[in-house]
Parts: structure tokens; C-alpha cells; sequence
């Protein structure tokens, strides 16, 4: 089989301006609120007023880790149910070349970091805030079930500051610059997820730089 497309996004230093319709920068975790989503309506008629938004927030740590080229994380705020949790954990990227199998022990700091799943929340917003002020990046794209690879962005930040992503905003979690890191997560609690197979839909893998 020949190998899948590369496709490369740009990597952008995150700023509350650029991050506008996204989401934005946080300074405090506790003060950060969470916007929940009303029940979809299924007719013409409507949910009554303060239904359909009840299932409130969750809180847990959002663990990644690095081994060898692989990138794992690990979100407990929420139980793991879908085909894309494998034991409890996320494979959310390679260092490397996913299609170069000579490629997958190297335990270098990643200079590129490449995604194969995305995804996004329709109940809810999500935070992401970093425990212990390392670098991460988080590639980022409008919502719309019609996207497309090239319409992501990869956001990054010094570690100073969490993200918080608004509802329907696809992300495919939080990415370190090296080791392992952990961030203190906050979403909704019903967790509806929307996700893409980038390799299964566009054959296609999506990488961005880890450096600006």
C-alpha cells in the first residue's frame, strides 16, 4: 500500500486575539466558566426553558505522555467508551513518520508532531490548564461537520496559561513539547464527542511543527 498524505498545518503562537473564535486564554482555573448546550430540539417544538442543559460539569486531570515516538494521554474526567479509547487511554499522535516503521523507537524530543483523529464536543466547552507550566501545543478548527484537513491550525503555548475551547470546536486534545505533562481538565459532563479517522476519510495524516 502506498504510504498516506502528509499534510502540514501552521503552527501559531496563541493569543486571545487569534484565538477568538476558538475559544480563549485562561489565568485561573476555578473562575473559568464551562458553556453547557441545550438539548438539540428532534421537531418543531421546543425544550422548555431550563431543560435540556442540566448534566453540568466534570472535572479531572488530562495525563500525557510521551514513549518513544508515540504520544498517549489519558482523560479522567470522563469513563472511556468509545473505539478510539484503547485501555483507557487516547493514542493522540507520533514524532515521526507513522508510515516509516524504521522511525518508531526514536526517543527524541519530537521537532513534528503528526495526528491521525480529531474531534469535537456538541454539549459543551472544554479547558485545558497546565499543572506545571510546560509548553503544549493544540491544533484547532472552526466547527462544521464539512471540514476539511487543511482547515486546522496548530495553536501554541508557553506553558503560562490554559485553553479553554468553545462547544463544536474541533481539537484533538493537548500535545507537550517533550515528556510527559499534565493539565487540569473541566468540560461537560454528558461528553458527547463527534469524531474523524483522518486516515480513514482523507487517507491523510495531519503534522505541524513543534517550534515556532
Amino acid at each position: 500500500m502506498p504510504p498516506n498524505n502528509k499534510i502540514e498545518i501552521p503552527l501559531i503562537e496563541a493569543t486571545d486575539q487569534n484565538l477568538k473564535e476558538y475559544g480563549y486564554l485562561v489565568n485561573n482555573f476555578d473562575q473559568c466558566e464551562i458553556e453547557i448546550v441545550t438539548w438539540p430540539k428532534q421537531g418543531w417544538r421546543n425544550i422548555e426553558e431550563g431543560t435540556g442543559n442540566e448534566g453540568g460539569t466534570t472535572e479531572g486531570p488530562f495525563e500525557t505522555w510521551w514513549e518513544k515516538n508515540i504520544l498517549y494521554g489519558k482523560n479522567n474526567a470522563v469513563e472511556h467508551k468509545s473505539e478510539y479509547d484503547k485501555d483507557g487511554r487516547y493514542l493522540l499522535g507520533y514524532s515521526s513518520d507513522p508510515d516509516d516503521s524504521s522511525n518508531n523507537l526514536t526517543t527524541e524530543d519530537p521537532k513534528q508532531i503528526y495526528i491521525w483523529h480529531v474531534n469535537y464536543h456538541p454539549d459543551g466547552g472544554q479547558l485545558f490548564f497546565p499543572k506545571d507550566n510546560k509548553p503544549f501545543i493544540s491544533p484547532l478548527a472552526l466547527p462544521g461537520d464539512d471540514i476539511q484537513p487543511d482547515n486546522f491550525k496548530a495553536f501554541y503555548f508557553d506553558g503560562s496559561q490554559g485553553l479553554y475551547i468553545h462547544p463544536n470546536i474541533w481539537h484533538e486534545g493537548v500535545f507537550p513539547t517533550k515528556g510527559r505533562a499534565t493539565f487540569k481538565g473541566k468540560q461537560g459532563k454528558v461528553h458527547a464527542r463527534v469524531s474523524i479517522d483522518l486516515l480513514k476519510e482523507f487517507k491523510s495524516y495531519l503534522y505541524f511543527n513543534v517550534s515556532i
